[in-house]
């Protein structure tokens, strides 16, 4: 008896043959209209010609608020060059596991699946094709953001290094993008180990140079040899790809992009949360009652391990920066950006340190499931975020004070209040963005304006508020002389904050104080 085996078809029968699947689901609405190609690009316009040009244009008259002058490029680039490689390399493969670039439309990627053609066949000009337009994005960014912080491209003598720098990034960035969504996550946890180590050994090995000399070439080749390392294994992936959770990944994205199209980008965004595991009966001692608030939380936390550990590295991270910068405040540019960078990875990981934020936000809107007694509800739901964002903060300032920048003389107490003023400042923020339920219907209304409809920035705004009021309030912050005028101004700015989220879930003032002393 003899069997008979599928024979693969050529290269360009295959080419030819997922061209007319692709045309085919094209004509069935799969194809982005004119009109919906027109709303991005009128908001890209309005970026461009409301931001983008006036900061282009201060920069190109004002000197750069980071000279590369001032300091030996050749000698200092490739530990900065290593470190950044690897941050994009981890952060490729990180965005990989969530939305790779394999992620297709389901309908279609179920009829390519249904035929007899190979993985690779389909889904390597998909990936090509994206890796092109990620690198190339990424390419035109790190540029951006170089030219607009630094004096890179001010001269020759850097300006080359730094093109083949950046483009060396990008490559990295477009290759580990399809490494974290083609291999395991054993062989993820590999690369990420090896490059890490590569980058120690480099830097390491740079620093022994005379005088750093070569050091920029240096930089510039190791990303290039990283990328070449990572690119081919990573394509070689596809005909050996899990096409059931390729199918559940598109599922998942086409939900989610139906949900940020429809306004309600929170709820995409919690399609990609964690489902909590383990810890059964932790929150019950042996004698049946509850744990203590504190210890609710910790549990709580424990059951997301992974957005745990973020929350851990970010907190004293965002705290050391924001520290560094509420030290030097009112010295120059730069103090602010290390202020909001520091205040805004705060404001992640107090997102990340458990899921007791939802559990507040899914009582205060279900007040007749669980009933319209307040009790110990505030104290039970964010003791647990108040005490880990504050005290993740604060030990990475004290790190910070011991051993990295010493704070300036006759600033400490000032340096405090700063700190513990974008700390409530940040729970504030949190707190808005948490409990936030569907898009208000008003903000849909046209809001005319000389230069046109204005109300997708208004949504936009709305999407990302918390992030706004953060950068809104340091930036607020920076600009009063007083420190504890700054630390006033915080609170404040936390206290309405506190007010609007309250008023989104349906506890208005009046209610509130009725309920408050019912309980």
């Amino acid at each position: 008896m003899t069997t008979t085996r599928p024979v693969a078809p050529p290269a360009s029968e295959a080419r030819a043959r997922v061209r007319a699947v692709t045309q085919r689901y094209a004509r069935r609405g799969g194809r982005a209209t004119v009109r919906g190609r027109a709303y991005p690009a009128y908001l890209v316009a309005l970026f461009t010609v409301f931001y983008l040009v006036p900061v282009v244009h201060a920069r190109s008259t004002s000197p750069a608020p980071f000279s590369v002058s001032s300091v030996n490029f050749s000698a200092g680039a490739a530990p900065l060059v290593c470190a950044l490689a690897v941050a994009v390399c981890w952060g490729g493969q990180l965005a990989g596991r969530f939305w790779g670039p394999l992620v297709v439309q389901p309908f279609l990627l179920h009829v390519l699946m249904s035929t007899d053609l190979s993985p690779a066949h389909y889904l390597g000009t998909i990936a090509r094709r994206r890796l092109a337009y990620a690198g190339t994005v990424t390419l035109l960014a790190v540029c951006s953001a170089a030219y607009l912080a630094t004096d890179l491209f001010d001269r020759t003598g850097t300006a080359l290094p730094g093109l083949a720098v950046t483009a060396g990034i990008s490559a990295v960035a477009a290759a580990a993008w399809l490494w974290g969504q083609v291999r395991a996550v054993r062989d993820n946890f590999l690369l990420a180990g090896a490059v890490g180590a590569s980058a120690l050994v480099v830097a390491a090995v740079s620093g022994t140079a005379p005088d750093g000399r070569y050091g920029h070439w240096l930089a510039a080749l190791v990303p290039a040899l990283l990328a070449a390392a990572i690119g081919p294994p990573a394509f070689r992936a596809l005909p050996s790809i899990d096409l059931a959770r390729l199918a559940r990944e598109s599922a998942r994205a086409s939900q989610a992009r139906a949900y940020a199209w429809t306004g309600t980008l929170h709820h995409a965004l919690d399609l990609y949360r964690p489902e909590p595991r383990g810890f059964p009966s932790a929150l019950i001692r042996a004698d049946g009652s509850l744990r203590g608030y504190l210890a609710q939380g910790v549990v709580r936390a424990l059951r997301t391990p992974g957005r745990a550990a973020a929350a851990v590295t970010l907190l004293p991270v965002g705290g050391a920066s924001l520290t560094h910068g509420a030290a030097g405040s009112g010295g120059g540019p730069e103090w602010w950006w290390w202020w909001a960078a520091g205040s805004f990875g705060v404001y992640l990981g107090s997102g990340w340190v458990g899921e007791t934020w939802r559990g507040l936000r899914d009582e205060l809107t279900m007040a007749p499931l669980f009933g319209e007694r307040w009790g110990g509800l505030p104290a039970r739901a964010l003791a647990w975020p108040v005490v880990a964002v504050t005290a993740g903060t604060f030990l990475g300032g004290a790190l910070v004070a011991l051993f990295r920048w010493p704070l300036p003389a006759g600033r400490e107490g000032s340096t405090v209040l700063l700190v513990a003023g974008s700390v409530v400042l940040v729970l504030g923020a949190r707190f808005l963005r948490e409990m936030k339920l569907h898009l208000p219907l008003e903000l849909l209304l046209p809001v005319i304006t000389p230069f046109g409809d204005l109300s997708g920035l208004r949504v936009v705004a709305w999407q990302f508020d918390g992030i706004v009021v953060v950068l809104t309030g340091v930036a607020l912050m920076n600009a009063v002389p007083s420190a504890t005028g700054s630390a006033v101004l915080a609170v404040c700015l936390a206290a309405a904050c506190v007010g609007a989220g309250l008023r989104r879930t349906g506890w208005a003032h009046r209610g509130l104080l009725a309920r408050l002393r019912r309980g």
